[in-house]
């Protein structure tokens, strides 16, 4: 090790570069103590790793020293009707908020209470938006021509880099002599950005190729990818995907200690005129909450928590009560690929029932979506119902210590 140690030190070993000479756990126990030494600190608990190493430094982490252990609670069981998800359900939740699970479960056992959660994914796909530069705006215009009259050729050449990826919609538009592509993929049960990248190039370069445009940048930002966006809202990314419940004013009064017109007046004033209020793109109580917790526990990439916190949350009044209602426009989620493969956050998805590709092609993957949209419309209700009651500082002083 002190060898090692020493060529660090003066340069002549890169710290990436300890996998090329050791096995991966040797690799990272080096690095580890290079690190310890540089800085000063023990980093024992990060040593502490439970996962295969030898998977995870070649698909998920570079440099890789350890791990970080996030607390994992379960809420549930929530009683799901979906397309995908069917039956009663725990949700995983990786979170250090204290109060967050709490409030998570109190609105999954008013779900089940209620008779459960209608859900349904109404969109599917995952997008890369490449730029091009063109000569002048007749130039522009002429691109934007070809591609919307040569679309079965744009596919054709797409689909050549992909198994399960799928081109479903192109959007094009400009700004002076920018040409924004924006390709829509079905992608089977992964979340898919690899996938659509790899395909995109492709398509770019055909583009190219026909129309003399000039390939900038393979993403242009209006994907839009792990940023907010009002494109997102509008058209969707990933998975677009609702979930509702109607509540009896007896239920909003048993469990969540107030009434159905108090949580319509909450909901109106703070998700929607609040949000507008604040330029917004997200109407809802704490949807990120939700998605970033599951996501953490399920293996997905925490950056697209920025997608999946655009959440209008809505409260209908209906018969004797109220029907709200989430819709999640942009959910980037997968089954496959990714972190899904780390064997602790596939046991979270294992304990789901959507863990690996399903029969048929991206039935996993919506079955996730549906699970997930039904966590956040459950930590909706339970925020709105404390919100209503005015016990929102209560719970906080009782369990976010």
């Amino acid at each position: 090790m002190d060898e090692y140690i020493r060529r660090l030190r003066d340069g002549s070993l890169k710290l990436y570069a300890l996998e090329k000479e050791l096995p991966p756990k040797e690799a990272i126990v080096i690095r580890r103590s290079f690190i310890e030494n540089e800085t000063g600190v023990p980093l024992d608990r990060i040593g502490d790793c439970s996962i295969s190493l030898d998977s995870v430094v070649k698909k998920n982490c570079e440099n890789m020293i350890g791990t970080i252990q996030v607390p994992v609670g379960v809420a549930g069981p929530v009683i799901i009707h979906g397309e995908y998800a069917q039956g009663s359900f725990y949700l995983p939740l990786a979170t250090t908020e204290g109060a967050l699970i709490a409030s998570v479960n109190r609105g999954c056992s008013l779900i089940s209470s209620a008779g459960g959660s209608d859900v349904r994914v109404i969109k599917d796909g995952m997008t890369r938006a490449p730029v091009f530069a063109a000569e002048n705006i007749i130039h522009a215009k002429s691109i934007t021509d070809w591609i919307l009259t040569h679309v079965g050729e744009i596919r054709a050449e797409a689909e050549t880099t992909t198994r399960f990826g799928k081109l479903i919609h192109i959007e094009v538009t400009t700004a002076g002599t920018s040409v924004f592509v924006r390709l829509s993929f079905s992608t089977g049960d992964a979340m898919g950005m690899n996938m659509v990248t790899i395909a995109s190039a492709k398509a770019a370069e055909l583009i190219s190729k026909e129309t003399g445009a000039r390939l900038i940048a393979l993403s242009g930002n209006w994907c839009t990818d792990k940023k907010p966006a009002a494109v997102n809202v509008v058209a969707g990314r990933g998975k677009t995907v609702m979930a509702g419940i109607h509540l009896t004013e007896n239920h909003i009064r048993q469990v969540l200690k107030t009434t159905a017109s108090a949580m319509q007046e909450v909901n109106m004033r703070k998700n929607l005129v609040g949000s507008a209020r604040a330029g917004s793109l997200g109407f809802n109580a704490h949807a990120a909450n939700v998605v970033a917790a599951m996501f953490i526990a399920c293996g997905q990439d925490p950056a697209h928590v920025v997608e999946g916190s655009l959440c209008i949350t809505t409260v209908d009044p209906a018969d004797d009560g109220v029907y709200v209602s989430v819709t999640l426009p942009a959910l980037p989620v997968g089954t496959v690929g990714g972190g899904t493969g780390i064997e602790t956050q596939a046991e979270c998805l294992r304990m789901l029932g959507v863990l690996g590709s399903g029969d048929p092609p991206g039935s996993s993957a919506k079955k996730f979506a549906e699970i997930v949209a039904t966590g956040v419309l459950a930590g909706e209700l339970s925020l709105l119902g404390a919100l209503a009651a005015q016990h929102l500082a209560r719970a906080h002083s009782t369990l976010g210590r």
